[in-house]
């Protein structure tokens, strides 16, 4: 079955960085976007150079693996481009790009994915993502190490796993292909999004009636509610019926760094910039990846002792604090009714989740009924003592006050 398809794309600085290293691309039948790492001098040069050569792949295919063995082919030349760029200029050390992207033939979706960028379908009312992260921390996720919820404030969570550029490995993509159908969504982001706008938001905007330009409008303008710390990249794709194609405006366009002519200075040296978010890339078959899980392992381990440490202080202050207090209401005595005799007591008559503080002290020979109506009243609502000796003076001072027969 064929399609049309409606896209839209754009891509912001945020309010922290100063240069947008992401790239992204809506084309006639291909749609990614590339998220550069390597500090300020690569990332932007590194998703460039991907984006533009990328979109030279943006054609007509006969089948979904022939759409799929060219993207390869253009990943892998242009991986190797990058390692050469690196190589002939030393402060580009480093860098590299993520990149996730979509090919559409016929009613096929050809996905190829590397990096922490994502793609999400949205069909049918329900959002879900279609990539998974080649990240540390979800690679933790993954092994049972730590949850998803530690992951999002796991200290190496800006660890990639698999990238295109500076790497002694080829790099490994993803690829999956999904049969898409009239009514679909697709996005695609750079961490920039998704980092800093919740899965509801997102789901909220894909599944809206909104135009694809008014959704990415919309969800870059949530991520500068957020703060935008990062570039934040989105292209959004909706799938149409094939008769709708004469009326649908087909251009295709490049957003962020790939919108400029990529150049590389002849530089020996230059200092590169820092940032506490820029991300790394390590191996996963490295002798890195093992240092930081072990690293990883230790640190987990530390934080259970210390939580178990912490559990074990509380629980000790608490049962110290319950021993102080349940010795304290041990000293207090009162007089009241059990079984119909009138009673003296040890403890405090309060009652805390069914535990009683209480207990009889001494059942004397003195009926309840024996009292005068008065007194009888005062037994039943408790007649505290000051101490032992005050409630036998109570006693004494009730037994004084029985009718003479």
């Amino acid at each position: 079955m064929s399609i049309a398809l409606i896209s839209a794309a754009d891509s912001n600085i945020g309010k922290v960085r100063s240069s947008n290293q992401d790239s992204g691309y809506a084309g006639y039948r291909m749609f990614f976007v590339a998220d550069g790492m390597g500090g300020h001098a690569g990332g932007d040069i590194a998703s460039a150079i991907t984006a533009q050569r990328m979109a030279q792949m943006d054609a007509e295919y006969a089948t979904a693996d022939d759409a799929g063995a060219s993207v390869l082919a253009r990943i892998l030349e242009t991986n190797q481009l990058l390692t050469e760029t690196v190589a002939n200029h030393e402060y580009l050390s480093g860098m590299g790009t993520t990149f996730s992207g979509v090919v559409f033939v016929e009613d096929k979706a050809v996905l190829a994915h590397i990096g922490d960028s994502r793609i999400y379908l949205c069909r049918d009312g329900e959002t879900k993502q279609v990539t998974t992260d080649h990240t540390f921390v979800q690679r933790l996720v993954e092994m049972g190490r730590i949850t998803e919820d530690e992951a999002l404030v796991h200290p190496r969570r800006n660890v990639l796993l698999r990238v295109i550029g500076d790497s002694n490995e080829p790099p490994q993509l993803d690829f999956n292909v999904l049969v898409t159908k009239p009514g679909d969504r697709w996005m695609m982001c750079s961490d920039g999004l998704n980092g800093y706008v919740s899965d509801a938001i997102i789901h909220m905007n894909l599944s809206s009636e909104q135009t694809p330009e008014e959704v990415v409008d919309v969800l870059i303008g949530e991520a500068l509610e957020a703060g935008a710390p990062d570039n934040v990249t989105v292209v959004v794709v909706d799938t149409v019926p094939a008769e709708l194609s004469s009326v649908i405006e087909r251009t295709a366009k490049f957003v962020g760094s790939a919108v400029n002519d990529v150049v590389v200075n002849d530089v020996k040296a230059k200092s590169k910039t820092k940032d506490s978010q820029d991300r790394q890339f390590i191996s996963e078959s490295g002798e890195d990846f093992n240092r930081i899980i072990n690293e990883t392992e230790r640190s987990v381990q530390f934080r259970k002792l210390r939580q178990i440490a912490l559990i074990l202080s509380i629980t000790g202050l608490v049962v110290v604090a319950a021993w102080f207090g349940y010795s304290y209401t041990q000293t207090k005595f009162y007089v009241a009714e059990s079984g119909g005799q009138v009673s003296i007591y040890k403890g405090i008559r309060e009652e805390l989740l069914g535990f009683k503080f209480s207990q009889v002290y001494k059942t004397t020979d003195l009926s309840l009924m024996s009292l005068p109506a008065y007194q009888q009243q005062l037994v039943a609502k408790t007649i505290y003592a000051t101490d032992i000796a005050d409630a036998y003076r109570i006693i004494d001072r009730l037994k004084a006050s029985v009718p003479v027969e």
